[in-house]
């Protein structure tokens, strides 16, 4: 399958996103998404659609959603100016707070939002992946919250890297499975759940944590996630007047990401940024930054751009982060890259972690690694656009980080 390399019209398709045209009835963004999944999962999908259109147009529950974000996810999340860090950067920086909802990340959105819609199909269980373990965290408390058992499959590399979140995982009353083959990441985690999903889709609900995988799926966090920019534009423009010059965000699979920039899709004047993983270096398996290095490709049921060799090999990545430690990315951002809308580039582990350092020293606030990405990508904005308001979605605080930090040559800086 070959992809164009332009699309004919970017103003025209933008416009068409944004009145909500994709995606569109085949669950495509552009050329980009779809449904490639096995013939035994798509009843389940077919039903997770349905139910999952009619959950969000149903004014019951949206009052229960609204209702749990309020009072168990403690939204609205804060904006916070970073008076002391933007100084040193030459910008004025404004933080997204996630890493204070509860749990610690943005996950926590898509997770209760997802549980509340698996109880209304009458699920039995809940699965789940998760690579920093935040969004198993997020999906063990949500299925705590409602009383739905929950098993989250998690790459033994990172179980390790994330021993923290695991413990939380266990203590909220979930079970962890460590998976061993593959790269023993995020993707084999996500391998791992699909292959419980086909052994019983009729009672167990997948609980997808990022907006990658068949439709519906990245369509169905990104409006669960959009909160944050719906929250962030409306808290910018009531603290400053108007909107931020830029708009940065990590992205990995890109949940966090697209829940941030599709409220600011259509201004046109605020320029949207995406930061993936540089890791160590630009060759294949270095880094995870798939928009940048990525081509076209199908993998975990949807077509989109990927990490893979000459061959159509998907390849193994390399990044300090657990949770941008992906070989793909989700179909909206490819599409959002295709017709130039946001701009997508990479931050090493190296910058990431200095962008870390800098904020915990300067604000007080400890990011999570994937987080500083975001950070990252800010601090470069300012070396080219001085005095630039800029917004970063600050998606997840960094306490699960810790193992990975005391492990640093020379430890704290």
């Amino acid at each position: 399958m070959m992809l164009a390399e332009k699309v004919v019209d970017p103003s025209h398709e933008l416009e068409r996103l944004v009145q909500g045209a994709y995606p569109d009835e085949r669950g495509r963004f552009g050329p980009f998404g779809g449904r490639f999944v096995p013939e035994t999962l798509v009843p389940a999908i077919t039903r997770l659609e349905a139910g999952a259109r009619a959950a969000l147009a149903d004014p019951v529950f949206e009052a229960e959603l609204a209702s749990e974000l309020r009072d168990f996810v403690g939204r609205p999340t804060p904006l916070t100016q970073a008076r002391s860090l933007g100084e040193q950067w030459g910008i004025d920086l404004w933080l997204k707070r996630e890493d204070v909802a509860h749990t610690g990340a943005h996950k926590i959105n898509n997770a209760i939002g997802q549980a509340l819609i698996a109880k209304r199909l009458g699920a039995k269980r809940v699965i789940a992946e998760t690579g920093a373990g935040q969004h198993g965290v997020a999906t063990a408390a949500a299925c705590a919250r409602l009383g739905l058992p929950c098993v989250v499959y998690m790459g033994a590399v990172d179980v390790e890297r994330q021993a923290p979140n695991v413990d939380r995982m266990h203590r909220l009353g979930a079970t962890v499975v460590p998976v061993h083959h593959g790269d023993a990441t995020l993707r084999a985690a996500i391998d791992e759940a699909l292959r419980d999903w086909v052994s019983d889709p009729e009672t167990t609900y997948y609980l997808l944590g990022s907006a990658v995988g068949p439709h519906p799926y990245p369509w169905l966090v990104r409006e669960l996630q959009a909160i944050i920019g719906q929250e962030a534009r409306s808290q910018f423009i009531e603290r400053t007047g108007g909107l931020p010059d830029h708009v940065v965000a990590c992205v990995g699979g890109g949940s966090n990401a697209i829940g941030l920039f599709h409220p600011f899709l259509a201004d046109s004047a605020v320029k949207i940024h995406g930061i993936e993983a540089g890791g160590v270096g630009m060759g294949l398996g270095e880094h995870a930054a798939t928009i940048v290095h990525g081509t076209p490709g199908v993998l975990h049921g949807c077509y989109t751009l990927l990490l893979q060799d000459q061959h159509g090999q998907v390849q193994e990545t390399q990044s300090v982060s657990a949770g941008l430690d992906y070989s793909a990315v989700g179909p909206e951002h490819a599409f959002l890259h295709t017709i130039g809308r946001v701009q997508y580039s990479a931050a090493s582990d190296e910058e990431a972690l200095d962008a870390l350092d800098a904020l915990c020293a300067q604000e007080g606030i400890l990011p999570a690694i994937e987080s500083s990405h975001a950070l990252a990508g800010a601090r470069q904005i300012g070396q080219q656009h001085p005095g630039a308001r800029v917004l970063v979605g600050l998606s997840g605080r960094g306490d699960k980080d810790m193992p990975t930090l005391l492990a640093r040559v020379g430890g704290a800086k």
